[in-house]
C-alpha cells in the first residue's frame, strides 16, 4: 500500500498542519502555483517529491515540467497545474490531478478520477483550506480529502 500526499497552490505557504500530514506518506504530488523553491526542498525531505510548473510560478521554476505523467501501485497518473491541459489521449490514465481554482474538487468522469486537492496555503476567496490523502494498492485507490480545522470561514465584522 502506498500513501499519497495530493497538494496544490500553496503560493508561497507550507502550513505546519500539512507538512504534519504529509509526513506519513511515501510520496507527495504537488500541483503546481508552489511559489517558492524553499517549500520544495521541505517537501523533498520529507518524501518523494513529484511537481508541476504553475502560472504563478516564476522564473525559478523554469525547469519544471508542465505536465507529468506518473504511476504508483499500478495506478496510472497524469498532472497538470490547470484542468483543461490534459492531453485528449487519456485512455491508459486513471486519476487525473489538477490545481489552480483554489477548490476541492473529486469526480469520476468517463471512468476516470479527476482530482483537484484544493489549495493549502494561502486563503482564496474565502474558499476552505484543503488537500488529499490517497492510500493506493493493487490498481485500486481511495481518496481523503483534508480540511484543515483552523480554516473555517470566519464570521463577517458586526458593528
Amino acid at each position: 500500500m502506498i500513501q499519497l500526499g495530493i497538494i496544490s497552490d500553496t503560493h508561497g505557504l507550507l502550513r505546519p498542519e500539512v507538512v504534519e500530514r504529509l509526513k506519513t506518506c511515501d510520496a507527495i504530488l504537488h500541483a503546481g502555483d508552489v511559489n517558492r523553491p524553499e517549500i520544495l526542498d521541505t517537501l523533498r525531505a520529507i518524501a518523494p517529491l513529484y511537481v508541476v510548473r504553475g502560472n504563478n510560478d516564476k522564473d525559478w521554476a523554469e525547469g519544471l515540467p508542465h505536465s507529468l505523467a506518473m504511476e504508483f501501485g499500478g495506478v496510472r497518473f497524469f498532472t497538470s497545474h490547470n484542468r483543461h491541459d490534459p492531453p485528449r489521449d487519456l485512455s491508459d490514465v486513471q486519476v487525473v490531478v489538477f490545481g489552480h481554482s483554489h477548490k476541492y474538487f473529486e469526480r469520476t468522469i468517463d471512468g476516470r478520477l479527476w482530482l483537484n486537492p484544493g489549495s493549502c496555503g494561502k486563503r482564496r476567496f474565502d474558499q476552505e483550506i484543503s488537500f488529499a490523502l490517497m492510500e493506493i494498492g493493487g490498481g485500486w485507490w481511495s481518496v481523503e480529502k483534508v480540511v484543515l480545522a483552523n480554516s473555517s470561514r470566519m464570521p463577517s465584522k458586526v458593528s
